[in-house]
């Protein structure tokens, strides 16, 4: 995430009271919830022509064809025609088509000439099943547009950009959590806020993301389209971790880490290979993806649907009824969603933490036939232990957790928050001894 530790820095000796109460702030303050309107309704068009795309080529041009879900070869030309349109975006537009997804979601905000490769890189290949989430392009909206809004103005400080472009970005994603909290935890702990500048970074950012989070679910109420915003309707009966669910919840936890773990290296892998004929390889990992979705399909007859896209809608089946994966399913799930992942981070462009949810899952409720270990206990822990290894922030991946579970989130805390410190521990003993701007995490 776009959190800048110096931004909006105030001048040393001034305290969080005479920070908040400066009358320039507080224009600052307002002009945040200003943005956060457009944003939020760029970001609700964005997100609504990428699940009409998504549906037309997943359910509408299928059944069209005559199957009643998609072949087992459907991924292939899905994404080979995924990997051929993003390969111009990456190498002849400003920006490159976005962050890379092997990135996290740290780098410099993207800026307005860079704005529309971002977008055209996550239409051609999200919809067509690219296994990447939307959090990095929305960011990318988010930043791109606030920036866009004060450019034609007198130039501002570039620490007042640094706040707006903060601010757009964390408003953009909050639309996808669900929510202005978790994208505020993310804030605060990926940019080790403190202080004065905790005020000063935190407020103007929670003020756009909270306007952002209302005008979208308004809007979608209104409109009626489907936004596919990170929720779960429908979940396992609740029941309280007990002994057993701890003493299995550690080993899974540290597990789900290091599958994390390997996806990213093969993504950093990835980088290197494709650093050379640009073009050529991007469409080669492309339908490389396809394959491992159609061995998916092929291995278990079921949809390759449930492998493909950001993995939102099989989190979602996956919690409504999961005696209805068999334990080898899940497994051909973790295997070839968690080979396509890693390929993706490192070629083509979205975000990293939806599909990376999906995989700790799908691991924890794989897990969840070993005695002592619950099905409720293993959805949370999942859920908790995934978002900490691929953000690198145990808070925000313990956050998102709680969010996501409701209710039956109260008698599940403690294991969450254990599940989120254990993966974030060994997904750092993991990347030990890598450079410190290949980490890769959140910033």
């Amino acid at each position: 995430m776009t959190t800048p530790s110096d931004a909006a820095a105030p001048p040393a000796g001034r305290s969080p009271r005479e920070t908040v109460l400066d009358p320039r702030y507080l224009r600052l303050l307002l002009l945040c919830v200003l943005l956060g309107v457009p944003v939020a309704l760029a970001c609700f068009f964005f997100v609504g022509l990428q699940h009409l795309l998504q549906h037309w080529v997943w359910t509408s041009l299928p059944e069209a064809a005559g199957y009643a879900r998609p072949p087992w070869w459907w991924p292939l030309p899905a994404l080979a025609l995924a990997g051929l349109l993003l390969a111009p975006v990456v190498t002849r537009m400003p920006g490159g088509g976005g962050h890379l997804p092997v990135d996290g979601l740290g780098g410099a905000p993207v800026g307005p000439k860079a704005l529309p490769g971002a977008v055209l890189a996550a239409l051609a290949g999200l919809p067509l099943g690219v296994v990447l989430g939307p959090e990095a392009p929305l960011m990318a909206v988010g930043s791109g547009l606030a920036l866009l809004a004060v450019r034609r103005s007198a130039p501002p400080d570039p620490e007042v950009r640094a706040v707006l472009a903060t601010a757009g970005s964390t408003a953009a994603i909050s639309t996808i959590l669900g929510g202005p909290l978790v994208a505020a935890v993310l804030l605060i702990e990926g940019a080790g806020l403190a202080g004065a500048k905790l005020a000063a970074l935190l407020l103007p950012c929670l003020l756009a993301s909270a306007a952002g989070a209302l005008v979208f679910t308004g809007f979608g109420d209104w409109t009626g389209l489907k936004i596919g915003a990170l929720s779960l309707q429908d979940l396992p009966p609740r029941a309280g971790p007990d002994a057993g669910d701890f003493l299995w919840g550690v080993p899974v936890a540290a597990l789900i880490a290091v599958l994390i773990a390997l996806g990213r290296e093969l993504g950093r892998s990835t980088v290197t290979w494709t650093r050379r004929n640009t073009a050529s390889r991007t469409v080669l990992c492309a339908t490389a993806v396809g394959g491992c979705l159609a061995v998916y399909a092929l291995v278990t007859g079921r949809s390759p649907a449930e492998a493909a896209l950001s993995g939102q809608a099989a989190l979602a089946q996956l919690a409504a009824a999961p005696h209805a994966w068999s334990v080898g399913a899940l497994l051909a799930l973790v295997a070839c969603k968690g080979l396509a992942w890693g390929i993706a981070l490192g070629s083509l462009r979205g975000g990293p933490i939806f599909p990376a949810v999906l995989l700790g899952t799908a691991t924890a409720m794989a897990c969840s036939g070993l005695p002592g270990l619950g099905t409720t206990p293993a959805l949370a822990l999942g859920i908790s232990a995934a978002a900490s290894a691929v953000t690198g922030l145990p808070l925000a991946g313990a956050v998102l957790a709680v969010l996501l579970l409701g209710g039956d989130a109260h008698d599940q805390t403690p294991l969450i928050v254990t599940a989120s410190v254990v993966a974030f521990l060994v997904a750092r003993l993991m990347r030990r001894g890598r450079p410190p701007e290949q980490a890769g995490g959140a910033r």
